[in-house]
């Protein structure tokens, strides 16, 4: 049983934001400290990703671990409440990030996907981007 009532829990629910997150705005901020520039949320691509580099042909997708099934992860719980709503719901959302990746990759974009737990290690994450991005104005000597 849920320990808030359905307009609670409603209330709270609506609060989730689906853009301009608290993670997409660090995977921002360390892409710009790095020299790289990018558009926001390219609607006219599959699955609308939340960074777009057209000048190195690659998406990122930042996806919150509970929201996106993080392998492994400790974020990816399942609440014990309407376990079968929430299955459903977290595998229909797996298919679709599938599905927007297969579509993107046809269309010739090369897609990255940042998990909100990889921010815990910042470092790491600039290594992922230097690594499959290539060299940028501020990264020279």
């Amino acid at each position: 049983m849920d320990s808030l009532s359905g307009p609670d829990r409603s209330a709270l629910m609506s609060r989730i934001r689906g853009r301009d997150t608290k993670p997409e705005i660090a995977v921002r901020s360390i892409l710009h400290r790095m020299g790289y520039r990018f558009r926001l949320h390219g609607r006219d691509l599959p699955g609308s990703p939340d960074i777009v580099l057209p000048g190195r042909g690659t998406v990122v997708f930042v996806h919150g671990c509970f929201w996106h099934r993080h392998k492994r992860c400790k974020g990816a719980t399942t609440p014990k409440t309407n376990v079968g709503f929430w299955t459903a719901k977290f595998e229909a959302n797996v298919a679709r990030d599938v599905s927007n990746r297969r579509d993107l990759r046809k269309l010739g974009w090369r897609v990255m996907t940042v998990w909100e737990c990889q921010l815990a290690r910042p470092i790491l994450l600039e290594r992922k981007f230097a690594s499959h991005l290539g060299a940028t104005r501020n990264s020279s000597p």
